[in-house]
């Protein structure tokens, strides 16, 4: 009965994923490990597919055997964090905000830069 609620997230958090390869406010890796979670509750078919992908299976496989995450998704992240807050500088965003946005982006930096290197 869930079985199709499963595999419709799946297929959203995997579309997230994929538009977060093109839009840098938008994580990739965090979509795609929750696309297969979400697959293996509702499809073991697309599951496999997923994990067997040789774009996307990768990064799954090195978060699911070590926590880690590559060196280039590492820098590409950070570099796509810093022009998200770039841009909020130079679009006058308030002071307040800029404060939440840099302790927030500053914690998933560090984070990230915490992760082994797969």
């Amino acid at each position: 009965m869930m079985q199709p609620v499963w595999i419709a997230a799946g297929g959203l958090a995997l579309t997230l994923g994929v538009v977060g390869v093109f839009l840098p406010l938008l994580p990739t890796v965090p979509f795609l490990l929750l696309s297969a979670f979400c697959f293996g509750r509702g499809s073991s078919r697309l599951h496999r597919w997923l994990l067997q992908h040789r774009v996307f299976g990768p990064p799954i496989e090195d978060w699911i055997e070590s926590g880690a995450i590559s060196r280039g998704a590492k820098k590409l992240a950070t570099v796509s964090i810093l022009a998200t807050f770039g841009v909020s500088l130079s679009l006058g965003v308030g002071g307040e905000f800029l404060i939440v946005q840099a302790v927030a982006l500053g914690g998933v930096v560090l984070f990230i830069l915490t992760r082994p290197d797969a």
